[in-house]
This record gives C-alpha cells, sequence and structure tokens, in this order.
C-alpha cells in the first residue's frame, strides 16, 4: 500500500514537471508565477494525501534505539488495518529498540486496537510485543507506559517511571485479549481489555507516571531479537482525547491484588485478582500457594496464580478487619474481628480451614499485628485516650505486656526473621512517622528511618535481608487510603532505602505481614478511582 501510494505521488510529480517546462516556453512572468503557485499546491496536496494513506491517523514514525533492517508500517485504509514490521531487541530494561508509529498529543487521551501477530514460519519468538504506547521522548531510554501483548500471549502494562531507570511492569493473568487500551487521565493510566463481545473493562492494571507536556502517542513492535523482523498487525485502532464535563464524573473504586519482585534489575509484578468494591491487607501462605485478604467483614484465600477466591469460615467472627496473619507453622490464622451483633474487636484464632474462633485478647479495640518466629507470642495494638501503643500477649490468651507506652502514635509491630527485634512505627520523636526497632522483650527503642516521609507498616522479609515499608508524603498525616504513597524496601544491613513503586493506596495496602516464604517478593492491594463511564471525542 506504501509503495503504490509513493508510486503515485512520484508520477504527480514527473507530470508536473512536463508541465512546468511548457509553461516556461509560452507564459508570461506573472503568469508563470501563478502556474509555480498552483503546482506548488497541487504538491503539497499529493504528498498530504500520500502521508495519509501511508500512515492514517498517525503523524510520522521511527525506530526507537538500535532497529536493523529499520522498521516499516504499511497502512491499508480499505481494512483499516496497520501492518508494523520490526527487529529490536526489546521494550524493557533501561534502553528500548523497536519500530514506533506517533503523533504528538497533549492532556488526557486514550488509545485502542485490536493487537494480532499473524502466522510466522520457523520458531518466532513468544516475548515479540505489540504494543499502544504513550512515550515522553522519542529517545531509546525515556519515559513511557504501553499496554503490551507477548507472541506468547502474555499481557502486561509496562512503564519507565524515570528516564534510563529500568522497566517495570503488571502481568496479568489473562491471555490474548481481543482489544486493549491505553488510558491516561492526568497522572494515572489504565489498561483496559476485552476476551470477546463484553465491553472494554479495568483489570487492576492501573500505574501512576507523570508525562510532561506533549507527548507521543502510538503503535510499536519488537522483535525481541536484533537480528529478526517480526510482524502484528493493529485493527480497529482508535485514538480518543478523553474531555472533562463540567460536572465531575461518577467515580467507583477498584481494589487490586498484586505481587511484586524487589530485585532492582526486574521489577515484574503480577496481578492476581481486581474488582470494584474495597478488599485490602495480603498474607502469604506459608507454602507459597494461596493469599489471605480480607473483603467485606470477611477473610478471604485465593490461588497465589490467580483464580477464584473461597471465604473462611469464622463463625460468629463475621465483622473482621484487615488486621490478620497466619501462625509460623501455617496451621492457624490470627484475626481481629467482631462478633455478630457487636462492633468490639478483639483477637481470635481459627484454624487456616475455617473453624470457631478461639478468642485472645481480654480487651476490646485490640488489633492482630504479628505472631513471633516460634509461634508462642502475638502482637497487637490497642488505642488508649488518644495514643496507640503495642501489647504482647500468649497465644493461649492470659495476661497482655505493654511494650510501648507513653502518648505517641506506636502501630504495625512486625517481628525480624530470627525474633530478635520488632520493628514498628511511631511518631515519638516528633514530626513525621517513622519507622522504629526494639527488642523482642520491648527494650532499647531505636529509630531506623528519618527522612521527609511519613513511614509506616514495616515487615521484615523471612530472610531478613529486606524490610518493606509504605511511605506517605511528608504533608499526609494518619494512615489514610487511597492516597498517592510508595512501596519502598529498607536494608538492614545498611540502613539504605529505595522506592520500588508508587501506586495508589495507604491504609489496606499491606497492613499486615505479606512476604513471599522466598523473600525475594511480597503482596499489596492498591486502589484506582476510576470514571464509571468513559466520556471522549473520537479522532
Amino acid at each position: 500500500m506504501v509503495r503504490r501510494a509513493v508510486g503515485r505521488f512520484n508520477g504527480s510529480l514527473v507530470r508536473m514537471e512536463r508541465r512546468l517546462r511548457m509553461w516556461v516556453k509560452s507564459l508570461s512572468a506573472g503568469a508563470l508565477l501563478v502556474a509555480v503557485f498552483a503546482l506548488y499546491s497541487e504538491a503539497q496536496n499529493a504528498a498530504a494525501q500520500t502521508a495519509s494513506e501511508g500512515i492514517g491517523i498517525f503523524q510520522s514514525q521511527s525506530d526507537i534505539g538500535s532497529v536493523t533492517p529499520p522498521g516499516t508500517l504499511a497502512y491499508d485504509a480499505s481494512q483499516h488495518m496497520y501492518t508494523i514490521s520490526a527487529a529490536g531487541e526489546n521494550i524493557w530494561s533501561t534502553v528500548d529498540g523497536f519500530h514506533f508509529a506517533w503523533k504528538k498529543v497533549s492532556g488526557d487521551v486514550s488509545l485502542t486496537a485490536d493487537m494480532n501477530f499473524p502466522e510466522a514460519k520457523g520458531d518466532p519468538n513468544p516475548h515479540r510485543k505489540a504494543v499502544l504506547m504513550f512515550r515522553q521522548t522519542l529517545d531509546a531510554d525515556g519515559i513511557y507506559a504501553d499496554a503490551a501483548q507477548h507472541g506468547s500471549g502474555l499481557t502486561a502494562l509496562q512503564y519507565r517511571a524515570a528516564r534510563g531507570a529500568t522497566t517495570q511492569d503488571i502481568e496479568l493473568n489473562i491471555a490474548t485479549p481481543r482489544r486493549l487500551r491505553l488510558e491516561k487521565r492526568g497522572d494515572t493510566i489504565t489498561m483496559f481489555l476485552s476476551m470477546g463481545n463484553e465491553p472494554l473493562h479495568q483489570v487492576g492494571a492501573s500505574i501512576k507516571l507523570h508525562l510532561e507536556g506533549p507527548f507521543y502517542a502510538g503503535i510499536g513492535v519488537c522483535s525481541h531479537n536484533k537480528d529478526v523482523v517480526e510482524k502484528a498487525t493493529f485493527a480497529n485502532v482508535e485514538f480518543m482525547a478523553l474531555t472533562r464535563s463540567a460536572a465531575p464524573a461518577q467515580l467507583a473504586l477498584y481494589s487490586t491484588l498484586q505481587t511484586i519482585g524487589i530485585d532492582d534489575s526486574f521489577r515484574r509484578a503480577l496481578m492476581i485478582m481486581s474488582s470494584r468494591g474495597h478488599f485490602e491487607a495480603p498474607n502469604w501462605s506459608r507454602d507459597g500457594k494461596s493469599l489471605v485478604f480480607d473483603r467485606d467483614g470477611h477473610l478471604w484465600t485465593t490461588p497465589a496464580e490467580g483464580g477464584n477466591a473461597t471465604m473462611i469460615e469464622t463463625g460468629a467472627a463475621t465483622n473482621c478487619s484487615g488486621s490478620h496473619g497466619l501462625s509460623p507453622d501455617g496451621k492457624l490464622l490470627a484475626l481481629s474481628c467482631g462478633m455478630a451483633g457487636s462492633r468490639e474487636v478483639r483477637v481470635y484464632i481459627v484454624p487456616l480451614g475455617g473453624g470457631t474462633p478461639k478468642q485472645v485478647t481480654e480487651n476490646s479495640g485490640s488489633y492482630f499485628h504479628s505472631w513471633s518466629p516460634d509461634g508462642k507470642t502475638i502482637l497487637f495494638t490497642r488505642f488508649n485516650e488518644g495514643s496507640l501503643n503495642i501489647y504482647s500477649i500468649s497465644v493461649d490468651g492470659g495476661t497482655e505486656k505493654a511494650m510501648t507506652v507513653g502518648k505517641s502514635i506506636s502501630d504495625d509491630p512486625d517481628y525480624s526473621a530470627d525474633g530478635r527485634y520488632i520493628y514498628f512505627n511511631s511518631d515519638r520523636s516528633g514530626g513525621t512517622m517513622q519507622i522504629w526497632r526494639m527488642n523482642a522483650d520491648g527494650t532499647d527503642p531505636k529509630q531506623v528511618t528519618s527522612d521527609e516521609w511519613n513511614n509506616w507498616t514495616p515487615h521484615p522479609s523471612p530472610d531478613g535481608k529486606s524490610i518493606v515499608i509504605l511511605s506517605y508524603p511528608k504533608n499526609v498525616t494518619g494512615h489514610p487510603a487511597n492516597k498517592d504513597v510508595a512501596l519502598r524496601i529498607l536494608t538492614p544491613a545498611d540502613g539504605k532505602v529505595r522506592t520500588l513503586v508508587n501506586i495508589v493506596g495507604g491504609s489496606g495496602t499491606d497492613n499486615v505481614p505479606n512476604w513471599a516464604p522466598d523473600g525475594s517478593h511480597f503482596a499489596f492491594v492498591s486502589y484506582q478511582m476510576l470514571p464509571a463511564e468513559d466520556t471522549g471525542s473520537s479522532e
């Protein structure tokens, strides 16, 4: 199609050249000038028509990074089909290599398409990618977000949050959607999909990413093999500029359960489940096969690789909160609940498979936080006249022991893997909330972090090498939900802290111990407030 268009354009130039030579011989200077302008306009129109026929709604195309041979784009206007052929090593890590058809845009937009890989000869790379992309620049290490369809069927929302940073992604346990959409509203970028004839819908793949001023929106292909050219098609491509109505859009809350690896060179997240409404606080089972979370006052379990959630039977304890956790042997579940007809929360224990709750704490307002590694002691917190303090108690109940005292807030205690220390967050030093550490008997408290964040929920990893903390900006007080927060990794060996991922979350994200048994990844819940219905003007 592109070759035919170029041929027509070249033929137009030849005909115009012949006419110009004839006019030069027969016309006066004034008439010749008019004729030249007419020919110039005709050439512009021919060029514009050729460009339109060649790349459709897009303005141009570029190889991003190293792509040899250069990538190509063919547009079949009769079929509304774009076909990109390209090599390129990858769209991942710190540098990209792919072919990109783009247009320069601003504001809130969406890009939608049906993406497919035609039948390929030989043994095509399962990680070849077709993408819908928003990109800050055309530099190989630029900031971007994309909805990526892999040749294997894997679907992911990928993004690079800073120039030259390592790519991160949210992978779905859904293979080969029929249709994908990438949508930008402010700094929130969300992926939508449709598996069949159902409307496009969000599936929990949403991130916060700032794109400054005008940016690039388009489609791209990478072969994942710099020496091989792969091909992908994009059908029914739709670009929309999203308009903001005078009346605020009706928003709906979505909760998404994810897992994420902590390796700096391989920040990959897996979306386990997502639904409209609120759920929170995942625990990981000791065998690594399932996750426990709270929803609608009940405890639920779901496979760690994704699947249907099953409610855990807890008898009369039906008003349960996001404060729960598994015993070291994985057989028991501590939970913080009010019994039927009462909102007085106490700590109870049930078998992981469900059963009659056994009461542990006597005083109401008690919230579970952690088991000791030997399985004999439980840490919990309780409010008292505006202060919040940490207590310990035997798993068999009995006398509780105050681990912290005073009028400050001391919360979210969790044992280190070796049982020597208890990490917690406290505002006892004045100013921001920071992470502290004390001995397992409550003595010798020491401040661990001291920065410009409000740091909460320290959870040491099972291997003792990392502590995940949830951090709010300095101007956020308390432990609210649905805020811009960062999940950060504190390394006990050197005290350094690094940001792993930025999300919308807070209370409910990781209230309780949430590490996988291998200590290489953990589970969390993020939240999205998304319009109940999309509005926009098609372009």
